[in-house]
């Protein structure tokens, strides 16, 4: 079940229970009768690349389903999807006892779907959180809070630098594969995902990586193009991910032909999503003080100008 973008603040009222919007990997967390699974919103298999989730998550009761968020916290306890994304890479590059003993994670559990005596999905929001806050879950998973008001919330959320809020209505059934008015999330600072088409060299600390990665909106046709982002990088990213774009090289651009567009670009296969920060859209449409978030497996194919540009919902 995905939420629907809202603008401004959260909705008020008594229907309404409303969360921190971690900043993490959505996964669903399955506890089967020989086996733990988990997956994520595409459903690839990301057991392997979280052993100490499986571990723990092993104590669950079998016909245990869990919805939730996998995310890193920082040294102030904000969660951080630039550290995940330095785990993710130590992961890619095989390195998954380090990446586990380095960059620990925590599994958020917003919703329980399924139990032993059966289904949850149908149950309303409201009791299904009862129900998951009456099992005993095993150290690295814990329930996400949940409000009644929001503005204290959403308050200190701007105030601490969070993503944003999520609210449920309370009698809201889960709705497994639907963006639902049920379900709103109301950013505290402007975000949309971009598909990578290119990027520059880099120079000085990151000659041999990459200056910047040069960002796209999927039109009828080609893309079109909307900024560069070289920002929220670590030296472990530069390095992880410009071998990666070395393997996805193309001969010609897949933009639309523009005039401002940087010169010495090396072109790649748009296949790779970005999620990116931002403060605003210039007139020109292109974003303002970009900053990389890290990479999402969302299809390249649905990240569109319609679907993040300015003028979609949230844009």
């Amino acid at each position: 079940m995905l939420a629907q973008s809202g603008s401004g603040t959260p909705p008020g009222g008594a229907e309404w229970l409303h969360e921190v919007k971690w900043d993490g990997v959505r996964g669903i967390l399955a506890r089967n009768d020989d086996r733990v699974a988990m997956r994520s919103r595409s459903g690839r298999e990301m057991a392997a690349s979280y052993p100490e989730l499986v571990s723990a998550a092993a104590d669950l009761e079998p016909g245990t389903i869990l919805d939730g968020e996998i995310v890193t916290l920082s040294s102030d306890g904000v969660p951080s999807f630039e550290l995940l994304q330095r785990r993710m890479s130590l992961r890619a590059a095989g390195r998954v006892a380090e990446a586990a003993a380095s960059v620990p994670v925590t599994y958020v559990v917003f919703d329980l779907l399924h139990q032993p005596a059966g289904t949850m999905i149908g149950t309303a929001l409201e009791d299904r959180l009862a129900r998951l806050a009456a099992l005993d879950l095993p150290q690295g998973i814990v329930q996400s809070d949940t409000f009644a008001d929001a503005d204290p919330l959403w308050g200190s959320v701007v105030e601490r630098g969070l993503e944003g809020v999520v609210s449920k209505r309370r009698r809201s059934p889960y709705r497994p594969g639907t963006r639902s008015p049920d379900w709103i999330k109301t950013v505290a600072f402007k975000s949309l995902r971009a598909v990578v088409g290119g990027f520059t060299e880099g120079e000085g600390g990151r000659h041999g990586g990459f200056g910047a990665l040069i960002l796209g909106l999927g039109t009828d046709d080609r893309m079109r193009w909307i900024g560069s982002v070289g920002s929220g990088f670590s030296e472990t990213d530069v390095r992880a991910i410009r071998q990666a774009l070395d393997e996805m090289t193309v001969a010609d651009s897949p933009f639309e032909p523009h005039p401002e567009m940087p010169t010495g670009v090396t072109w790649v296969a748009p296949v790779l999503v970005a999620v990116v920060q931002y403060k605003e859209w210039t007139a020109a449409g292109r974003l303002r003080g970009p900053s990389f978030k890290g990479f999402t497996d969302h299809p390249a194919a649905e990240v569109t100008w319609e679907a993040e540009g300015p003028e979609a919902p949230g844009g």
